[in-house]
């Protein structure tokens, strides 16, 4: 009973693990498998009223709890269109994705704070300096989920380029083959679904835009927007023309694979070339000294055992 406060805690962070645990285990996760098989089918009006009372509501708690928490945070329009287009590149796709994620830096904003102000005795006695700590915290939380928004987003846009090559052969294949581009892509997210599930879906998602009306050239342009992959642009701008101009599909899909192949082949010797300037640093750092106690450091040892007592003596 030396430490209560400590023992409080703990008591508190056991209670609080074994709740979270009783709730996942007996009401969230039986609700998360109800949500994936969907409602029952009822036909009858009567009971219909009485089922739509007993259905889990759209998305998690914690989701909804963010939503309205983002829902009122004063945004233009512009930076919502802008925060929807990179949670879209993420593949968030969601309308309220946007609400969520300003809900979402808001409870980090707070998180932050409340930890800097839990820091407050351990910090110097100095008043600017914990103002700028809190503002300092404040600035982190309210970044920090950009900054993992933005490493998301390039995680799967490096995903989508590196699938890339692949859903190009076989779609040069599906063209030659005497199958027309809308099918050639519609049997290539059918065969990519399990070595790559990120493209796999943008195309099925083109498939369905221009099976609910739009234009070829359209939800082409929205399959560049949506991932916002470099090379994807360069593919569909290749398609839209080739699609707009009557050109060879196959040729050109073909000479673009081609050009892909060259560019990683180049890209991967250049970062062989730049392995030995990066290796510099931690060879000098670690491996150098190292190397030199072993090698010198006996010598050195035997140099001091006899030099010191030859020198007493003179």
């Amino acid at each position: 009973m030396d430490h209560p406060i400590l023992l409080s805690m703990c008591a508190f962070l056991m209670l609080l693990v074994s709740v979270s645990w009783v709730g996942y285990r007996y009401f969230y996760k039986p609700g998360k498998f109800l949500k994936q098989l969907g409602g029952p089918v009822i036909t009858d009006p009567s009971k219909r009223r009485f089922v739509d009372q007993t259905l889990e509501p759209e998305g998690s708690s914690i989701v909804a709890v963010l939503r309205s928490i983002g829902s009122q945070v004063p945004s233009s329009h512009e930076d919502m269109a802008r925060v929807q287009i990179h949670l879209t590149q993420a593949g968030f796709r969601s309308e309220t994705a946007g609400t969520v994620f300003y809900g979402l830096r808001i409870v980090a904003t707070l998180g932050m704070l409340a930890l800097t102000i839990a820091l407050q005795p351990r910090m110097p006695d100095s008043p600017p300096m914990r103002m700028a700590m809190l503002g300092m915290g404040c600035a982190v939380g309210w970044i920090l989920p950009k900054f993992f928004l933005e490493k998301r987003v390039a995680r799967r846009q490096e995903t989508l380029r590196l699938a890339l090559p692949d859903a190009l052969d076989l779609l040069v294949v599906s063209v030659e083959a005497g199958l027309g581009l809308d099918q050639a892509m519609s049997h290539v997210g059918r065969e990519l679904q399990l070595t790559h599930p990120e493209l796999s879906d943008e195309l099925s998602l083109v498939m369905l835009e221009m099976r609910a009306g739009k234009r070829r050239s359209e939800a082409l342009r929205n399959f560049a927007e949506r991932t916002g992959e470099p090379e994807i642009r360069k593919l569909m701008a290749i398609l839209i023309q080739n699609d707009r101009f009557g050109t060879s599909m196959g040729e050109s899909l073909r000479a673009h694979s081609d050009f892909m192949r060259m560019q990683r082949r180049q890209d991967a010797e250049e970062r062989a070339g730049k392995v030995g300037v990066k290796l510099v640093f931690p060879i000098f750092f670690c491996i150098l000294p190292s190397m030199l106690i072993v090698a010198v450091g006996p010598g050195v040892l035997q140099l001091f055992k006899n030099l010191f007592p030859m020198m007493k003596q003179l």
